[in-house]
């Protein structure tokens, strides 16, 4: 039996003119491409706005400001039930976009779409991207101050010790 793992991942919603970023993407265990927004694993040392900023950048060629937290959301997927993504997912305004930016290895290229062309592609890469879009469509967001993420300093790491 596999150990079960927990994964913290975040993802930004992006709109503009009634079309939202996706990335088009190879996905492990999956023949065809699918569409996600852009996103992935927050790497040691960063926090998860940072996360989502890098991520955004490294997919699409967009830099990006984080404006709202849109909410957090759980996902086993069904081929693999050992692994649990936890998804922190914001709203974010693109406010540069590179198109010569060298993207992640397995990314084919950042797709503007509405919500109806994504699903009607069958090709999203959880329930987690079409349920972002229509949390987003239906105006829910929360303030960046509702995250707290504690960065160590000098004084507590010597407490530690």
């Amino acid at each position: 039996m596999t150990a079960w793992t927990a994964h913290v991942t975040v993802a930004t919603v992006v709109e503009k003119d009634g079309k939202f970023l996706f990335v088009e993407e190879h996905a492990e265990g999956v023949m065809h491409t699918v569409f996600n927004q852009p996103a992935g694993h927050v790497e040691c040392g960063e926090s998860i706005i940072e996360a989502a900023i890098r991520e955004t950048m490294e997919e699409t060629g967009h830099t990006v400001e984080v404006k709202h937290l849109l909410g957090i959301y759980t996902y086993t997927p069904p081929m693999f039930p050992d692994r649990t993504y936890y998804r922190f997912c914001f709203l974010a305004n693109s406010i540069a976009y590179d198109p010569n930016a060298t993207l992640d290895t397995g990314i084919v290229g950042p797709v503007w779409m509405t919500l109806d062309e994504l699903i009607e592609s069958a090709r999203a890469r959880s329930p987690l991207v079409i349920k972002a879009v229509q949390d987003a469509l239906s105006g829910q967001k929360y303030p960046l101050s509702l995250i707290y993420e504690h960065q160590n300093s000098p004084l507590i790491s010597n407490l530690d010790a």
